[in-house]
């Protein structure tokens, strides 16, 4: 009898004591907070500085060694345009893209000029997101309307529409990934287009598209409108936005699907775990999934910052984050990178540095590794 007490004893405490690990982890955590007040749309590394953009305050670079910021402003006088959605960088450029056109740095000169698109209509120059392949030597640029790729050696420029049965949603590229060395994955307000790099595009059989029909992401709402990609060896996270209205209250669902390359999919929302289903956001850190939510209000048409929550890749459990404890002054999570020492959450009121390769180490074991007391294809080809 005594030994079922104390086995009973034992399970009870095992989650308190990992929440008071967690809990302890997260109070240890060093935290910097910098650019206070700037709305942060991306973040991105040159391999030695970090680059961000900003919504209302240009570009800053970061240098470590430093501890220095560069800023470039219409403030400082060194760029025509204060408002930015997304930036890449390569050894010899920097590019930006603002709604008016795609900015680039020339490193050397250190001077910006602008580039504005003529297919599309005006809205073909809003630059909604940048990917460099540095293999290649090519900048993919995402638009409103069209995919553009620019051979950065030859500064050649090409258009591609990858419009699928008459929805325009299909041709307004939100993210570009790349996935290991020959797939890049480009995430729309419709679905997802995977393209074998190292074939022709014009191959047909380089391209794949999987929207929310024929079992794509458990074929839910009317339309599945893509944040953000993560990958690793067996699954694909997808993260996507929450859209929803009185009238139209399956428009865009929202939640984090998970895809084993193959057939079989996963979520994750509201209803196992998640605190709201728009998600702004995805970064990982080895076992961990970093991800920045938000609601969408549906009488106001308005999304509402909810958080970060850190997703165990294996278990696929969800933990909230007190955002006091690492402070973050602000629950609207746009942006995060991983730089292997330290996470930089981007938010609508400034940028974090959290150190986690030391006391949060534990996050970044491998199942096999952890201790005991804390173990807790629908194909489609692209339709023309």
């Amino acid at each position: 009898m005594k030994s079922c007490i104390s086995m009973k004893k034992t399970i009870l405490l095992i989650p308190v004591l990992i929440f008071s690990l967690l809990s302890f982890a997260f109070s240890q955590v060093p935290s910097v907070q910098y650019l206070e007040g700037a709305s942060i749309t991306a973040i991105v590394s040159d391999g030695a500085n970090i680059w961000m953009s900003t919504y209302g305050r240009g570009i800053y670079e970061y240098s470590a060694d430093k501890d220095q910021w560069t800023e470039y402003s219409t403030k400082k006088g060194n760029i025509e345009n204060d408002f930015f959605y997304t930036i890449a960088v390569s050894n010899d450029y920097v590019w930006a893209g603002a709604v008016d056109g795609l900015y680039t740095l020339e490193r050397k000169k250190g001077q910006w000029r602008k580039r504005k698109f003529s297919l599309g209509g005006e809205m073909g120059n809003w630059i909604r997101s940048l990917c460099f392949d540095r293999e290649q030597n090519i900048l993919w640029i995402g638009r409103f309307q069209n995919l553009t790729f620019l051979d950065v050696q030859k500064q050649r420029y090409s258009d591609r529409m990858l419009t699928q049965n008459n929805d325009s949603k299909t041709n307004t590229i939100k993210v570009i990934k790349l996935d290991g060395d020959s797939l890049i994955w480009f995430g729309t307000e419709a679905g997802v287009f995977k393209y074998r790099k190292k074939m022709n595009m014009e191959d047909r059989n380089a391209w794949q598209f999987i929207d929310n029909k024929e079992g794509g992401f458990l074929n839910e709402g009317e339309a599945v409108s893509i944040t953000d990609i993560l990958f690793e060896p067996e699954l694909i996270w997808f993260g996507t936005d929450e859209f929803i209205t009185l009238k139209d209250p399956n428009f865009n669902v929202g939640g984090i699907y998970y895809y084993d390359r193959n057939k079989k999919w996963g979520k994750l929302s509201t209803e196992n775990g998640l605190p709201a289903n728009g998600v702004y956001c995805l970064t990982r850190t080895g076992n961990k999934i970093w991800a920045g939510v938000y609601s969408f209000d549906k009488q106001e048409k308005k999304d509402y910052g909810r958080g970060l929550v850190l997703i165990d890749r294996i278990t696929k459990s969800v933990t909230p984050i007190d955002l006091d404890e690492i402070n973050i002054n602000s629950s609207k999570i746009v942006c995060s990178y991983f730089d292997g020492s330290n996470m930089w959450i981007g938010t609508d009121k400034g940028v974090s540095k959290i150190t986690i390769e030391n006391p949060l180490a534990e996050w970044t074991l491998k199942k096999k590794d952890v201790p005991k007391p804390f173990n807790p294809k629908a194909k489609k080809k692209i339709r023309k």
